[in-house]
């Protein structure tokens, strides 16, 4: 047991749900089998009415510990430079927020960045035709992918530029031999979009150990977004958060402390 201490009466009720709907995150990447065991991160920026104007500050898990361990009170907040800004006995990986401090930096909409090395989602960013048109899964990431080459480990400031003129507008990236990453206005949003992004690359890799593959209509993938909207009801991500979150605290419960 962890023994960590509550912060619920020490940080905004604002910071508190948001800290709790993160930590539901991590639990529910651990739930459905993305977490690679302490490694990679989910970010999610505070809104400026809580870390003050004009500043930028984030919640990340505490490097070390595995996805499903993580509470609200043991993420921590940090700037820009993943530098911690309230005392905590774990520590944090400035080199693993590399890549999320870049995606904030160049999408301020971005309240959550999610990234994972699944085993599908490698497999796919090492086709060289990257996500195929091949489901209805696949329709909804091709409406806004993009794709950055790989460029070994990512822990170089100097990557940074190159990542976000890849990105540009896109809510999917595709990491070129590493993995998968997704930008979402609120954590609900991002968690979405990475289930169907996992899914569509799980669909792809089983559907290639089979026979010709049948492609979906471009006309069809132009008019995703439209299908999206009604699939949710216009809610996105709020749609499915609340049946997570009773996911999460069935299977993993604990998560809110």
């Amino acid at each position: 047991m962890l023994n960590i201490p509550s912060l619920k009466d020490s940080v905004s009720p604002e910071e508190w749900q948001l800290r709790c709907d993160l930590a539901a995150c991590y639990r529910l990447v651990a739930l459905y089998g993305w977490s690679d065991l302490v490694f990679t991160h989910i970010s999610a920026k505070l809104p400026e009415s809580v870390s003050g104007e004009g500043e930028h500050h984030f919640l990340i898990n505490p490097y070390g510990l595995m996805f499903d361990e993580i509470t609200a009170s043991s993420l921590i907040k940090v700037d820009m430079a993943c530098t911690k800004l309230h005392d905590s006995p774990f520590p944090v990986n400035p080199a693993g927020f590399v890549i999320h401090s870049a995606v904030h930096e160049a999408r301020p909409e971005a309240g959550c960045v999610l990234h994972t090395h699944t085993r599908a989602g490698v497999a796919v960013s090492a086709q060289k035709g990257g996500v195929l048109p091949i489901s209805q899964q696949s329709t909804f990431v091709l409406g806004s992918l993009a794709y950055h080459e790989y460029e070994g480990v990512a822990f170089r400031d100097e990557e940074k530029p190159r990542l976000q003129a890849d990105l540009g507008e896109a809510n999917f990236l595709m990491l070129r031999n590493h993995g998968l990453l997704t930008v979402g206005k609120t954590i609900a949003d991002a968690f979405l979009s990475m289930y169907t992004f996992e899914n569509t690359c799980r669909i792809q890799i089983d559907a290639q150990a089979g026979g010709e593959l049948t492609q979906v209509n471009p006309q069809i993938v132009n008019g995703v977004a439209q299908a999206m909207r009604v699939q949710t009801g216009g809610l996105g991500g709020a749609f499915a958060w609340p049946a997570l979150l009773r996911k999460v605290q069935r299977d993993l419960p604990g998560y809110d402390s």
